[in-house]
């Protein structure tokens, strides 16, 4: 059997200027789970990261002696969230008060745990039309491709030889989404899983004769409690 670990970028900086970055926060999550797994006696066969900024520094914080070097593979970049909220927020806002008002109580919150939460209803909201394919916009990639291309990934990485070990420093949306798939769950559970998703989170899948079966999900044990955090 072989094992494909699916690990979530460190944490990033969703409500500043440039969102696709690590905090200092998230070096410190990125080089723990490399170091917890390197102790754990993980040896990768491959070790695989989406295009995102995120992404990438993750894998490379994490990297450890013996392990092959990263490889890139754009597939399994995270949903367009940057363009969900600069493109299809406005054109949802203007047909449907309830999201507006939405708009509105994020946009009255200075930050902390109030911030959050109102950003977390304002993006299911947002992401739920989005998936159900009644909210568009040219510039956004659409739900339909998003799985597609994970879909791919994902059957690529289960075509590779018996007692292969995969890595793939990838985001919440992809592991969300590649769970739903290993369960043949409905496109929803994907963004239900989605929101669950730590920083630098572990989520383990076991595959082979055409098989694949889900291990854990979300592993935060190699974490300390201080180094926790969803977003």
């Amino acid at each position: 059997m072989s094992e494909l670990i699916l690990i979530r970028h460190g944490q990033a900086t969703p409500f500043e200027a440039d969102t696709d970055r690590l905090s200092p926060l998230g070096e410190q999550q990125a080089w723990t789970v490399g170091a917890a797994l390197h102790a754990a006696g993980v040896r990768p066969t491959h070790v695989l990261h989406g295009p995102l900024v995120r992404q990438r520094r993750s894998a490379q914080l994490a990297h450890q002696p013996g392990w092959p070097d990263p490889t890139l593979d754009a597939r399994l970049a995270e949903f367009d969230g940057d363009g969900l909220v600069g493109h299809l927020a406005p054109i949802l806002a203007e047909r449907d008060p309830a999201f507006a008002a939405l708009v509105a109580d994020l946009a009255a919150q200075t930050g902390g745990p109030e911030r959050n939460r109102a950003f977390q209803k304002y993006l299911e909201a947002l992401a739920a039309a989005w998936q159900a394919g009644t909210l568009t916009d040219s510039r956004v990639e659409p739900w339909a491709a998003f799985r597609a291309r994970v879909r791919a990934a994902l059957a690529d990485v289960l075509r590779q030889g018996g007692g292969s070990t995969v890595l793939a420093f990838t985001s919440g949306g992809v592991i969300g989404l590649t769970v739903a798939l290993a369960l043949d769950a409905p496109d929803a559970s994907a963004l239900a899983l989605n929101w669950r998703v730590k920083n630098a989170s572990v989520t383990r899948l076991t595959f082979g004769g055409g098989r694949v079966s889900l291990d854990s999900f979300n592993e935060t044990h190699h974490l300390p409690p201080e180094l926790i955090s969803w977003r």
